[in-house]
C-alpha cells in the first residue's frame, strides 16, 4: 500500500486508525503471501516442507527429545494435533520413537540423523530466501525487523493463550 502525504499524517501516533489499518492489511497480505509460498526457500528445496512439519521438526532440534504431552505443551497445540501430525515424519524417517530412558513405558519423540538433515536443508533453503528478500536492507533494519516481529507473535501467542485458543505456541528465533 504506497504511503500518501495525507496517510503519513494520519499515522503519526501508534493509535492512528490510518496506522492500524495499514498494519493489518500488510499483516493480511504477509499471512496470505507466506501461505502461498510456505516462505520455502529456494532451490529444489523450496515448498516441500509444510509449515506443520518444519515446526515439530524445529521444536525437537532446539528443545531435545520429548515425548507427545510435552511437545504439545512446548507448541501450545492439544496432544491428538501432534500425533497426527507427527505420524507421518515417522513414518517418513524423519522423527524417531523411543523408548524413554527412565521409563520404558513411555515413548519418546526425537529427531532421526535423517530429519535433522532434512531440517538443515530447510532452514539452509529458507534462510537463503530471507537473504535474498532482504538483500538491500542495513543490518540494523534486518535486527529492527526480526525484533518487532518477534515481539508482534508472542503478543499475539499471549493473547491467544490468555483465550485459551490452540496455536499459542511460543516464538523461537533459532530457526
Amino acid at each position: 500500500m504506497p504511503t500518501t502525504p495525507e496517510m503519513s499524517m494520519d499515522m503519526t501516533t501508534v493509535g492512528d486508525t490510518g496506522l492500524l489499518d495499514t498494519l493489518q492489511h500488510e499483516v493480511a497480505v504477509f499471512a496470505r503471501r507466506a501461505e502461498q509460498t510456505r516462505l520455502g526457500g529456494v532451490g529444489q528445496v523450496r515448498n516441500s516442507m509444510d509449515r506443520a512439519a518444519y515446526l515439530l521438526l524445529n521444536r525437537l532440534d532446539n528443545e531435545g527429545p520429548m515425548g507427545v504431552k510435552a511437545l504439545a505443551a512446548s507448541m501450545g497445540i492439544d496432544s491428538s494435533t501432534v500425533t497426527r501430525q507427527v505420524a507421518p515424519l515417522v513414518d517418513t524417517g524423519l522423527v524417531k520413537r523411543t523408548s524413554h530412558p527412565e521409563d520404558g513405558r513411555a515413548v519418546v519423540l526425537q529427531l532421526s540423523p535423517r530429519g535433522q538433515a532434512r531440517l538443515e536443508e530447510v532452514r539452509s533453503s529458507r534462510r537463503q530466501l530471507m537473504a535474498e528478500l532482504t538483500d538491500d536492507w542495513a543490518p540494523e533494519e534486518r535486527e529492527t525487523f526480526c525484533a518487532l516481529l518477534t515481539r508482534f507473535n508472542t503478543a499475539l501467542s499471549s493473547r491467544m493463550s490468555a483465550q485459551g485458543l490452540p496455536g499459542a505456541e511460543p516464538s523461537q528465533t533459532a530457526s
